[in-house]
């Protein structure tokens, strides 16, 4: 499914476009019930992907965790963050029975050619520790006149029978050093989006929601939903 265009939400818009997906939500459940699959107006989501009930919920459809269900986190073994996102999203729908939308995402940084990209999350380690992967990017960037950078989210949606979409949001802007803020996850606090000044981390949820690649391949989702 080739990827949706990229548009930006503003926070005015974003409640009406709430409004107008909700039925374009239901009905997708609605329509897998009546291929006999038993949606339950429930949306599985993968493991560690918590985050995302802040986007589904005003939906109507109960959002829950794979890890809740005991569900088994598949290897992410792809190379690309649709290809992840889809490994998770596909394990989760065919051992619940119901559909599921995973996500994978990243940072790109233009001086380390895409890197961390597809492995942002490893480059923090076992323990997850973003505040050494951001040291890490920029020691690698710190003398590199070029500093901007970009976050790639990708969302995947599967039912039970296999059929599957995908949602494509991007965020541009560039690195800063110190890390700033206490919001949010990941690299937020080195990263400023184009026409901001504070990073992302600096933001209260709602505003960054506005900016964000996750939030951006969400409005790509609900497009899709009404097409």
């Amino acid at each position: 499914v080739p990827f949706a265009e990229t548009t930006v939400v503003v926070e005015d818009e974003w409640q009406t476009e709430i409004k107008r997906a909700k039925d374009s939500l239901s009905k997708l459940v609605t329509e897998a019930t009546h291929q006999g699959i038993d949606a339950k107006q429930e949306l599985i989501l993968n493991n560690g992907e918590a985050r995302l009930e802040e986007y589904i919920e005003p939906f109507g459809i109960d959002p829950v965790s794979a890890g809740d269900l005991g569900l088994p986190e598949p290897e992410e073994t792809g190379t690309t963050f649709a290809d992840n996102a889809l490994l998770k999203a596909h394990a989760a729908a065919q051992a619940s029975g119901l559909p599921a939308l995973a996500d994978d995402s990243g940072l790109y940084v233009t001086a380390l050619n895409g890197e961390p990209g597809v492995y942002s999350a490893d480059w923090a380690g076992p323990q997850k520790d973003f505040r050494m992967a951001m040291e890490k990017v920029w020691n690698c960037t710190h003398d590199q006149p070029d500093k901007s950078a970009y976050f790639i989210s990708v969302f995947a949606l599967v039912l039970p029978d296999g059929t599957e979409k995908i949602f494509e949001g991007r965020c541009n802007g560039k690195l800063v050093w110190p890390p700033r803020g206490q919001v949010g996850f990941g690299y937020d606090p080195i990263f400023v989006a184009e026409g901001e000044k504070r990073t992302f981390a600096e933001m209260e949820i709602g505003e960054k929601k506005n900016h964000s690649a996750r939030g951006k391949a969400f409005t790509n989702f609900i497009r899709m939903l009404k097409e």
